[in-house]
């Protein structure tokens, strides 16, 4: 039988993580929690669970989760995310890989619910995830704060029947907190990469990713909730860029100085 540890990064996930670790219990043989130094309850409750619980300073969902990996005592790995939770049919598709593990890596479509509403729709579902691999074959890439698994050229891979429970957002306002938090991260992104802007992109990019999300990818079959996603989505693509936007004017100002 393969042995899987299961992976979590945390920070002030108290209303989450119980959740996250008694949905991996049954197939974890090992639950490692790297922590951002989180000031709420998160580390007195995965003390009741007895997971190996790591503090470490976060520079990055990439760096953080790379270094996650290095903790974990097999080199199978599980990855969640605090505020996600595996779904009945997923964990028995896990407990059958244990028995016969027979791929470099697993992939499983993610169900998000959305201020208590099941999410089907926007281009969020399904939206499939490689989460459960051999750390050998790969390491985490993207561009922060959008991390993915990537596994080396030719490895192989499957999918597996079930869902990856996400619990985003319980209001519309930690929706647009998040929105406003990781605009910044893209802009700093782009910025860097001397990526320019100008009103013509800063105006119909949000129109069309608002095209695609609720006419192309069926938002409106999600009724309210849909729709609030959708002008969300097209909202952060603004936002993006009007950063941008911001952070070219502060360098020509400070090179005038």
């Amino acid at each position: 039988m393969t042995r899987i540890s299961v992976v979590i990064i945390t920070l002030n996930e108290e209303k989450n993580i119980e959740r996250c670790i008694k949905s991996a219990q049954e197939i974890a043989d090992e639950i490692v929690v790297v922590d951002s130094f989180s000031t709420d309850r998160t580390e007195e409750i995965c003390e009741q669970y007895h997971v190996k619980f790591v503090k470490h300073k976060f520079e990055g969902y990439i760096e953080q989760k790379n270094w996650a990996v290095t903790q974990a005592s097999n080199t199978h790995i599980l990855s969640l995310d605090a505020d996600e939770a595996l779904s009945d049919e997923l964990r028995n598709s896990i407990k059958e890989v244990k028995d016969n593990w027979n791929y470099d890596g697993y992939y499983f479509n993610r169900l998000t619910e959305y201020c208590g509403k099941q999410i089907r729709h926007c281009g969020w579902y399904p939206d499939r995830k490689l989460r459960l691999w051999d750390s050998r074959k790969g390491s985490w890439q993207g561009e922060n704060p959008h991390d993915k698994f990537e596994l080396q050229h030719g490895a192989s891979k499957n999918i597996l029947h079930g869902d990856l429970l996400h619990y985003s957002f319980y209001t519309i306002d930690q929706h647009l907190d998040q929105i406003n938090k990781f605009s910044t991260i893209k802009a700093n992104g782009l910025f860097k990469k001397g990526r320019k802007n100008n009103y013509l992109i800063m105006t119909l990019n949000p129109f069309f990713k608002f095209f695609k999300s609720y006419i192309l990818k069926l938002g409106f079959l999600d009724g309210y909730y849909g729709y609030v996603i959708c002008r969300n989505s097209a909202y952060s693509t603004f936002l993006k860029y009007a950063k941008l936007r911001m952070l070219y004017k502060t360098q020509t100002l400070n090179q005038g100085l």
